[in-house]
């Protein structure tokens, strides 16, 4: 009897014991994906106390800006109608600080911020020197010549006069410091007397020069402490939440995040959005393929071949529009009327007329292709290229004696690529503290259900690539060890 009483213990005990896991897997099953999600919002939510707050507030990653410009070799043959030939020069390399200042936080779940920008030439990593002289267009007389195309012959008689009192001529012999950071031109004083508002500015013109020692606007987005759904988008840009710039409302619609972190639990039906006021425009990039940086999985997401598509092309685009060959943006309307496109470089994922209209162009998606690796569970870069091209269209105007014979052509400027990734004890921390921590609940879960949602889904492939041990010989390996 007593044998059997202590048999029927026991099977009970263990018919306990497996409801009792029964039950936990349950929980686990319903609770832990939550828990997961909960720790990586706090994590990477905009809030003094989150692991990424410093991260957020001043970029530990080193960014370079690479620029490249088109040396316009046959300038006389130009003005006589031939085809341009231009030889690329470059690249001026330049290490971008970025740090934010009046950091507001606001009632509404958002937080203001200026990001001031500065730059500082490397010349170890260039090729030229900033003194180096580049044949290039002149932007201001043939930008004045292209407004005036309409205007009286008086005018345009006077101000072919008053640019061959000045000296002014269509291409213009610059160094690189002018072409970036600005030079004197007494065109700029003699229009600002005359036309007041033809040039939004007053001093020096540069490319450049509105970008150094500068911020970008003042953006204002949302923490995501009490609604984590909207993390990180921008609520608005110099205090409104759509520019005026485009033709149509979807056109001038301020969409995405201000281009540095994104939302967490990323899959691949996720785009990354977001507004560029250097563009004028907001900007959507698309999943291309898992991969690896250093050990930890990302998520690269590429430009799409829309993006700067032409409206026939695309017809969402129309309001970018007038619009020339499809490939290149008319950004005029936000550039003081100058008939500036911005593109990819070389014309590449362009209408093939514009690179075959000027010698020395050679597109190719291994040189001139963007793109942004970001973790998926976290949405932060862990090493991003993004490359654009600015480009200005001349030609000839009746009654301008400096524009000659010039045929219609896109020809491109300078081309410039800011690129920056994540390394050493920023890329460590950002291991150890958002990725190798949560490993074992992530795998955890996933060993007690093979179902879930979106968020799931990312967590998935975030916990299965981190089954693998860091490859030997980067910096995270003592770290996975």
């Amino acid at each position: 009897m007593g044998s059997r009483s202590r048999a029927r213990r026991v099977a009970a005990a263990l018919g306990f014991a497996g409801l009792l896991c029964a039950v936990l897997g349950v929980i686990m099953i319903v609770m832990v994906p939550s828990i997961i999600k909960q720790q990586v919002l706090k994590n990477v939510r905009i809030d003094p106390s989150s692991l990424s707050f410093n991260m957020w507030k001043e970029i530990p990653v080193p960014f370079y800006l690479s620029v490249y410009f088109f040396d316009v070799v046959n300038p006389s043959e130009i003005l006589q109608g031939q085809k341009p030939q231009v030889r690329e020069r470059g690249p001026y390399v330049y290490r971008e600080f970025r740090h934010k200042n009046n950091i507001t936080f606001n009632d509404n779940d958002t937080v203001s911020f200026l990001e001031y920008r500065s730059f500082q030439f490397q010349p170890d990593k260039s090729r030229g020197l900033e003194s180096d002289n580049i044949v290039m267009p002149n932007i201001l007389v043939l930008s004045a010549a292209m407004m005036m195309e309409n205007g009286p012959m008086s005018l345009k008689l006077i101000m072919t006069l008053a640019f061959s009192t000045l000296g002014e001529r269509a291409f213009m012999n610059r160094t690189v410091s002018e072409i970036m950071w600005g030079y004197e031109d007494p065109l700029i004083h003699l229009v600002n007397k005359y036309f007041p508002n033809m040039f939004p500015f007053k001093g020096k013109f540069g490319l450049f020069a509105e970008l150094n020692n500068s911020d970008s606007g003042l953006f204002t987005v949302f923490t995501g402490v009490k609604n984590f759904t909207r993390i990180h988008l921008v609520d608005k840009w110099n205090g409104v939440s759509k520019v005026n710039f485009w033709h149509s409302d979807q056109c001038n619609m301020i969409n995405g995040t201000s281009g540095q972190m994104w939302a967490p639990f990323m899959t691949p039906e996720s785009s990354l959005e977001f507004y560029s006021p250097e563009a004028c425009r907001s900007m959507k990039l698309i999943y291309k393929e898992q991969g690896m940086f250093e050990g930890i999985p990302t998520f690269r997401f590429v430009a799409p071949n829309t993006l700067f598509a032409n409206g026939s092309v695309y017809p969402p685009n129309e309001g970018f529009c007038p619009c020339r060959e499809s490939g290149i943006q008319n950004v005029s309307t936000c550039r003081f009327s100058a008939p500036l496109f911005l593109s990819h470089p070389h014309f590449y994922n362009a209408d093939p007329v514009l690179a075959e209209a000027v010698s020395g162009l050679h597109p190719n998606p291994e040189e001139h292709s963007l793109f942004l690796d970001i973790h998926p569970v976290t949405g932060i870069p862990m090493n991003c290229s993004v490359k654009l091209q600015l480009s200005l269209y001349v030609k000839s105007v009746k009654g301008i004696g400096q524009t000659g014979k010039i045929k219609p052509v896109i020809l491109p400027l300078m081309w410039f690529g800011e690129s920056g990734a994540m390394e050493g004890e920023p890329l460590q921390t950002f291991y150890t503290q958002l990725v190798l921590m949560p490993k074992d609940k992530c795998y955890l879960f996933w060993s007690s259900s093979k179902k879930g949602s979106k968020d799931k889904e990312a967590i998935q492939a975030y916990s299965e690539s981190l089954m693998t041990s860091a490859p030997k010989g980067t910096v995270l390996q003592e770290a996975r060890l």
